[in-house]
């Protein structure tokens, strides 16, 4: 600390490449600090800094801390308090550019695992990583400020959120409980054979398009008698809500009730939410993915002859590829790529989906003979999907009953509250038969699909697109349809992911799925440094299988 103040003084008004000379790890009273990257210029993209408390300076007891979920809501937690604390000294010190900013990663309305906050299993070491604007005049040295920062206006931060005995301690606990019940729901989600929960009084409508908070005075959710459940949480206790069985689940209902609402709230619920959201006791599969049709993506060596087979010009689809695929080809190759990737559930809207994918009517089967078509509509494969494969199915439909004959209950939104029309549904499709017979095609899916990964380039640029993709080099990665990313951070992590693999594997074509195990694995037990070179661990957050497979599958070509 003592040799870092010396350097700062000794450097005060030279010229900005003076403050590379400050890389390094410096001893506080309580914590580390490292200065892991210094900055080109006062307009240049601020330092990265981190702070590590050592476990016996923190002080949180080893319970918080065991167990991963546990854990993870620990970070969560320290790393939202953190970010407040840094907020109010951001800009404090002055100068050209990004001179006194001051600032760290922040959360959402999810709980996720995150780079910028890390709590050591064994030690109970905290790490924080951050960035400051190293202040400058134009292109000379602002040390005096930068000391400010450092000596005066960091320290209180970092004993205020780091510390156990200076935190607030009781609201923790309550975050610690929350973690408690919502991994308990989840637990009880299998040992009840469920794809979901939805808790009475939950919100599901949001804000806004562009907001994840809760709409005020929204209407509460109520589960219908029929489907209720009662689970026991070790803090809330009795929890009645709403529980949605393996099978195939039909939601129905008029434009603006509820239905896609509820289907997004499904979505997101693979992830918790943090106290207040108004979803916090609502818990979906966590492999449960969205399917939508998405034109123009990419497809690499899949086999999709599941639904579409007999191509008029031979292509094979047992291993199909193309730079271009249509709306139903693409919701084949991502329906099939999601099974491959462990999803037990699939989500899906009617209207994102591509409508010849999903089913044709008994007009157009009478005109165009099957043999005809070689695309096999979903509505012929979702019973064998869950009976073969254990693999669910959530839909929402607005205009094509259809599926009423498919399904194993029948949900209907009115208001943003649902009732079960199962029966009469089905008494209703009896008036309507549907020609559904199966071909007899058993649901194989292999896990042992292999692609052509390219070789990294020795330097990579990575640029995040928010939510919808990114920038590797000067390669477009177009992600915007894997709908359950929900935090450009996670978007960065899968960018790393990438890399990673291209650099271990680039040049020789590998097993997708055992890749993909190998680097998760290595990411949980060892932390998101394993995915960077040097000091400097960008803002991550950690995504979940399905994404991973299906960002390597929309880069990779035929």
């Amino acid at each position: 600390m003592k040799r870092l103040q010396t350097e700062l003084r000794n450097i005060d008004h030279k010229g900005y490449p003076a403050y590379k000379g400050l890389k390094g790890q410096y001893r506080f009273a309580s914590y580390e600090l490292g200065i892991d990257h210094v900055q080109g210029d006062p307009f240049a993209s601020p330092s990265n800094l981190s702070v590590r408390i050592r476990g016996t300076a923190a002080g949180f007891p080893e319970e918080f801390y065991r167990e991963k979920y546990r854990r993870t809501a620990l970070e969560d937690f320290l790393l939202r308090g953190f970010c407040a604390g840094l907020d109010k000294i951001s800009f404090q010190a002055k100068g050209s550019g990004k001179s006194g900013l001051v600032a760290a990663s922040r959360p959402g309305q999810e709980i996720l695992e995150r780079s910028a906050c890390q709590v050591d299993e064994a030690r109970g070491d905290v790490l924080f990583r951050f960035v400051v604007g190293f202040p400058a005049n134009g292109r000379s040295v602002r040390a005096g400020e930068l000391e400010k920062i450092l000596f005066q206006l960091l320290p209180p931060v970092v004993e205020r959120s780091g510390i156990w005995k200076n935190i607030n301690q009781s609201r923790l606990q309550e975050r610690i409980d929350l973690a408690d019940d919502q991994e308990a729901i989840r637990v009880q989600l299998k040992e009840l054979g469920l794809v979901a929960f939805v808790a009475n009084q939950s919100i599901l409508p949001r804000e806004s398009g562009v907001s994840q908070r809760p709409m005020k005075n929204a209407v509460p959710f109520v589960s219908p008698k029929s489907m209720e459940v009662t689970l026991t949480l070790p803090h809330r206790g009795a929890c009645t809500g709403m529980g949605i069985p393996k099978g195939i689940t039909l939601i129905v209902g008029g434009g603006y009730h509820g239905k896609s609402t509820l289907l997004q709230t499904l979505e997101r619920s693979v992830y918790p939410h943090i106290a207040g959201d108004g979803r916090e006791y609502i818990v979906t599969d966590a492999t449960a993915m969205k399917i939508r049709a998405e034109d123009g993506r990419s497809v690499c060596k899949e086999d999709i002859s599941l639904f579409i087979q007999n191509l008029p010009n031979g292509k094979d689809t047992t291993c199909f590829s193309t730079l271009d695929a249509s709306g139903s080809t693409s919701q084949a190759a991502n329906t099939v790529e999601a099974i491959e990737a462990g999803s037990k559930l699939l989500l899906i809207d009617e209207d994102t989906s591509a409508t010849n994918f999903m089913i044709r009517d008994e007009l157009m089967e009478k005109v165009i003979s099957a043999g005809e078509e070689p695309i096999v509509p979903f509505i012929k494969r979702v019973k064998a999907l869950y009976q073969e494969k254990d693999v669910s199915t959530i839909l929402v439909a607005g205009s094509c009953g259809a599926f009423f004959h498919v399904a194993d209950r029948v949900v209907q939104m009115e208001r943003y509250l649902p009732k079960e029309i199962t029966a009469q549904a089905k008494q209703a499709a009896e008036e309507y038969p549907c020609e559904l017979a199966s071909d007899g095609r058993k649901m194989d899916f292999s896990e042992s699909r292999q692609v052509f990964l390219p070789r990294a380039q020795e330097r990579s640029k990575v640029k995040v697109m928010g939510t919808d993709g990114f920038l590797w080099n000067k390669t477009q990665v177009d992600l915007r349809y894997l709908e359950q990313i929900t935090d450009a951070e996670q978007m960065m992590a899968l960018a790393k992911v990438l890399e990673y693999l291209m650099k271990k594997n680039g040049g020789k074509n590998v097993v997708l799925n055992a890749a993909v195990d190998e680097v998760i694995i290595k990411l949980e037990k060892l932390g998101f440094h394993i995915l960077c070179q040097g000091n400097v661990v960008p803002n991550m957050a950690m995504p979940r299988k399905v994404e991973v497979m299906g960002c390597v599958n929309r880069f990779v070509k035929g």
